[in-house]
């Protein structure tokens, strides 16, 4: 149902038949046609002919007839296909019937571990955690719709030296106090108290030293104050969740706490291969090919003198529980790009340990900055981090107030969906529509507007078209051929069967933007064909298929978004 991957397959049959072996027809869409291929061009050097008579005889060996409706040779040897509408119905029509949108389940299915959000205990989800947990949530909704078995690994900080300090103050306060702080969900201000406390106060600095030894040395007491600071700020954390719209459930946090007692054995493994060396102040492991300025090896920090153990120790261990245990064969580390060099060193070291080895690839899914209007790091005005749930309320308050505007007969309680749908949904889409590398400006208000590259616009996209079937008053479609006609109706055709092309490409690259930008291009065609062909006011025949063709064109939009997480309502 891949058309393109059919029209690849017809022509890598004749270029190997021309040139005596495998060939790659490289086809794709063009603006001279509907696809092109310019195989013909690399394979001329390699044959010593002329590329435009390598692509002729391609042609002539090629079975294309059922699928195109012209073919040429163009230029130096480019070979042009346009795709015959009849083909182009038989796609759709199967498209149509498919729950899958044709879209076939990951013939090699994999266990994927999302390591991604990773918010601190005791402290608030901030704005700097929106890229990690929404570039994550669309990651696991996409691979687990090709059938991929998903693990979400949401890796918090829930251990280490801040701890004596938090347990301390929690003492200080009372259990009940503190319990009621935390529940109000102010973790920022419980967290700055400790730290003000800690900073000025000699004797609470070192009761919040030997608090950390009973903590690491597993004292019951402690520990139990220690699991009231998590789960208060679990609790927390799941409302900001529930509010943003993501997968991520109680059930998924995996903190750092996890691999305790798995760095003892680690460190022991590592000396055993001969890769732990003593630096002097840490035991360290050093892998090949990574160097500082002054050009001496970078280590990862292992065990620390006082015993202590590095960070770089938890992510070997997970590495290593997620490979031998979990038995997975894809890690994804969704953290910003500044890190790209601890996780490539890590990943290095996983590879002479054996615990990263084929087939179990690691990749660092590393992303930009949210900006601000100067240009710079995103903050609040008085130059702190925003909180998350702040940020996702104002949202949600400027789409209703548009709502309001755009469409007052909605009662409040429609109101109050659709701005939560809107509001929420632009904040994702501003983001995962941005190729993830790269830094993006936050803008009201061109995230919330309803022309352009935005969720609204693809949101009204598709309350419009869900609009046509209730003016026509009908509840569901049958199954309808659809027929191919008008050159508006081929465009749209021609969008709709390059979706599972969009989406079998994004599960290798895991670059977002590229299925938004494919979703907006999707809903402009359609705007481009609602407004050239009529669809209840045409004929019997062509009126039911294009009313099919509406309704796929609804359902590809749905998907789509849903797999950036993003809700669509059904009126706007």
């Amino acid at each position: 149902m891949d058309l393109e991957k059919l029209l690849a397959g017809r022509l890598a049959q004749a270029f190997e038949a021309v040139a005596g072996g495998p060939v790659d027809p490289v086809v794709r869409r063009s603006q001279h046609a509907d696809y092109q291929s310019d195989a013909a061009l690399s394979l001329a050097r390699r044959l010593g002919r002329p590329p435009r008579d390598i692509a002729t005889e391609v042609l002539g060996q090629a079975e294309l007839t059922d699928l195109c409706a012209a073919v040429e040779v163009s230029g130096p040897g480019f070979i042009n296909l346009t795709v015959a509408d009849p083909a182009l119905g038989t796609l759709l029509s199967r498209m149509a019937t498919d729950t899958r949108l044709g879209v076939a389940v990951s013939a090699a299915a994999q266990t994927v571990v999302i390591d991604y959000s990773a918010p601190n205990v005791a402290k608030e989800v901030h704005v700097g955690h929106l890229r990690s947990t929404l570039i994550g949530d669309a990651a696991v909704r996409l691979l687990e719709w090709l059938g991929h078995r998903v693990i979400k690994a949401n890796h918090l900080g829930d251990w280490g030296t801040p701890f004596g300090m938090l347990i301390e103050h929690l003492l200080d306060l009372g259990e009940s106090e503190a319990a009621h702080e935390l529940s109000l969900g102010d973790l920022d201000s419980f967290y700055k108290a400790a730290r003000v406390k800690f900073d000025a106060d000699g004797t609470f600095k070192e009761r919040s030293r030997r608090r950390v030894v009973a903590l690491q040395g597993g004292d019951e007491m402690t520990l139990r104050l220690w699991r009231l600071l998590v789960a208060e700020s679990e609790k927390c954390f799941l409302t900001v969740y529930d509010q943003l719209g993501v997968l991520l459930t109680e059930k998924d946090f995996c903190g750092e706490s996890y691999y305790n007692d798995m760095l003892a054995p680690v460190t022991e493994e590592l000396d055993r291969l001969g890769l732990l060396r003593d630096s002097g102040d840490a035991a360290c492991v050093f892998p090949e090919g990574f160097t500082g300025r002054d050009g001496q090896p970078l280590p990862i920090i292992v065990r620390k003198r006082d015993g202590g153990y590095g960070y770089g120790a938890t992510d070997l261990a997970a590495i290593r529980h997620r490979t031998r245990d979990l038995g997975a064969t894809r890690l994804l580390y969704v953290v910003g790009l500044p890190q790209r060099q601890h996780f490539e060193m890590v990943y290095a070291v996983a590879r002479q340990t054996g615990w990263l080895s084929p087939p179990a690839v690691a990749e660092h899914i590393g992303f930009g900055s949210i900006l601000g209007s100067d240009g710079k790091m995103l903050r609040s005005r008085a130059g702190g981090s925003i909180k998350l749930v702040g940020l996702l309320d104002e949202a949600v308050t400027r789409a209703a107030d548009l709502a309001r505007q755009k469409n007052p007969d909605l009662s409040e309680a429609a109101i109050a969906d659709v701005a939560r749908a809107v509001g929420i949904g632009a904040i994702k889409y501003a983001d995962l529509s941005t190729d993830r590398i790269k830094d993006y400006v936050f803008d009201w208000h061109r995230m919330l507007s309803l022309d352009g590259n935005t969720a609204p616009y693809l949101q009204y996209a598709h309350a419009r078209i869900r609009s046509i079937f209730r003016r026509a008053g009908i509840e569901q479609i049958t199954a309808t051929p659809i027929s191919i006609a008008h050159p508006a109706e081929h465009a749209l055709a021609l969008e709709l069967v390059n979706f599972g092309t969009v989406v079998t490409g994004v599960e290798q690259t895991l670059e977002f933007h590229r299925l938004a930008g494919y979703l907006h291009t999707l809903a402009a065609t359609f705007s481009g064909f609602y407004e050239h062909c009529p669809v209840l006011r045409a004929e019997d025949e062509v009126r039911a298929s294009r009313l099919a063709l509406c309704d796929l064109t609804a359902r590809v939009l749905h998907r789509g978004l849903y797999l950036l997480g993003i809700t669509t309502p059904e009126r706007m």
